[in-house]
Parts: structure tokens; C-alpha cells; sequence
């Protein structure tokens, strides 16, 4: 079966790490019926990226800071509905503190309200909607993401669940593992999963990742 040695490994968190979907979709469907808008129309804008960078998309005549403060009022207050996606704490759990950190579109409170819901211990390098000038599909969160650990983003293997994710790691040199269902064949991701139990982890010397061949043939690699 494939094995992909790297030095770091970086974490999208919703859809990747935990499922929010239920949370995210209140959270716009309130933010629509205040102020007006189709939840459907507007929900492709929505995946993976920043809350400011959509509403400056689709609302642009509005006041994006208090607007993304009321949303995320709501999104730190309640964290029912969210759950981790399957093994991923046990993942985690094999994974030295120093050889990961956390890469989201969301904010720093909205981060840590949902790691505390789900169990999950922070880690040290974490970059978050606040830490970065441009936000996904940018390379600039998952430059930062290598920095902060010291090292180089080739051997960072990233794990992402939205297209604008993908596309930021992609193009900040990173190799990339899909989760909860995208697909694509761009030149560089190295498998897709559902459930992190389908990979194999090796700690010794590094972190070697081995991804079953049944998937891991259906995608380009570098």
C-alpha cells in the first residue's frame, strides 16, 4: 500500500475533524431570515472559507464586523448537533503534539467552543479567520500552519474537506488527503476517507501515513 512519509501533519476543522454541518446550517439559515436571504442560494459560498469573506461576497453593503459577531455569538453559545467525524480523536491521540496544528476558516472562539464539545485537545500551532490577511482558497493559511511549526510545507501532508480548502493547500506546496466525500484528481492529493480508521499511522522517525491502495490509486500524486 502507498506510504507517504512528511514532518507535519495540518487539520481543517469543520468536516475534517469535527461534523458541523447541523451548527453551520443554523447558523446561516438564522443569519438568512434576518436579513433576508435563500439558505440554498447562498449556501455554496458558505464551505470552507472565512465568514467575512462570504458575507463581503453576498452582502457587501453591510457591516461585515458586526455582522460576523453576531453569528459567531451564536456559533460559541451553542454547539448542539456537532459530533466528531468518525476516529478522528483516535487519530489525534497517535499524533505528537509537535507535529500537528489546526488550519480554520473559523474564528479562535468558535474553534475552541467546538474542540471543547467534542473532547479534543488544542494543539500548539493553530491558525485561525483572525491570524491571516486573506483566508481559503489562499496559500496563505497553510503557509503560516508550516511556519509555525518550522517546517517546509512539501513535507506537510494536509487534511480538507471543501473545494476552497484543497485548493489552499494545493497551492501552498502541501500534499492533501480528502475527507467526508470531495473528489478530486488535481496532482497532489493522495487519497480520499471517510472514517480515519481506514489509515495506517507510523510515529517512529517522522510520520509516515499509508493510505489504502483501493483509494489511494484513484488520485494523482506528486
Amino acid at each position: 500500500m502507498p506510504r507517504h512519509q512528511a514532518q507535519a501533519f495540518l487539520f481543517d476543522m469543520d468536516g475534517t475533524l469535527i461534523d458541523s454541518h447541523v451548527l453551520v446550517d443554523r447558523t446561516w439559515s438564522a443569519w438568512c431570515a434576518r436579513r433576508g436571504f435563500d439558505l440554498e442560494e447562498i449556501r455554496p459560498y458558505t464551505h470552507g472559507v472565512r465568514t467575512e469573506d462570504t458575507l463581503r461576497m453576498i452582502a457587501p453593503h453591510l457591516d461585515v464586523a458586526s455582522e460576523v459577531a453576531w453569528m459567531e455569538e451564536i456559533e460559541t453559545d451553542t454547539t448542539g448537533g456537532i459530533k466528531l467525524v468518525p476516529n478522528a480523536d483516535h487519530f489525534l491521540a497517535r499524533v505528537p503534539q509537535e507535529y500537528w496544528a489546526v488550519v480554520t476558516s473559523a474564528s479562535r472562539p468558535v474553534l475552541e467552543a467546538r474542540f471543547e464539545a467534542c473532547g479534543l485537545a488544542l494543539p500548539r500551532a493553530i491558525v485561525t479567520s483572525e491570524t491571516v490577511s486573506r483566508g481559503k482558497p489562499s496559500p496563505e493559511p497553510y503557509l503560516q500552519a508550516a511556519e509555525k511549526l518550522g517546517i517546509h510545507p512539501r513535507d506537510c501532508i494536509v487534511f480538507e474537506d471543501a473545494p476552497a480548502g484543497m485548493e489552499s493547500a494545493l497551492a501552498a506546496g502541501c500534499r492533501v488527503v480528502l475527507v467526508g466525500g470531495l473528489q478530486s484528481t488535481e496532482r497532489g492529493v493522495i487519497g480520499a476517507i471517510n472514517d480515519y480508521a481506514e489509515l495506517e499511522l507510523d510515529v517512529h522517525d517522522g510520520l509516515t501515513l499509508t493510505v489504502p491502495e483501493s483509494i489511494a490509486a484513484r488520485y494523482a500524486v506528486l
